[in-house]
């Protein structure tokens, strides 16, 4: 059985942004490629949730916190156990200093 795929809206707030800056500085064709890349990639864990490594950023968390990497992104998310879904939690530019992580979500 297939997992269903719920976005916070913290990670669809994320993925806004990186559409916008990529529609300003590379135009609306490149956007919708990346930010589709990243919906595409998000799929595989429908049926492997485990696939993506453990966030050593976030470990000392209550939820096993996983990612995924497109291209300069990390896909944050963890299983959710109770609502038996996957969460994605958060899209991070892995250009940005990395205890930024951490912030709220």
């Amino acid at each position: 059985m297939e997992l269903k795929i719920f976005w916070t809206d913290f990670s669809l707030d994320e993925l806004k942004n990186i559409y916008s800056y990529y529609k300003d500085a590379a135009g609306i064709n490149i956007a919708k490629k990346i930010v589709l890349n990243i919906i595409d990639r998000v799929t595989i864990l429908k049926k492997y949730p485990k696939i993506g490594r453990i966030e050593d950023m976030l470990i000392e968390r209550e939820q096993e916190f996983r990612y995924l990497v497109v291209k300069n992104y990390k896909i944050i998310y963890w299983f959710n156990d109770i609502k038996n879904w996957i969460e994605i939690v958060d899209i991070f530019d892995t250009r940005q200093y990395p205890g930024k992580m951490t912030r709220k979500r």
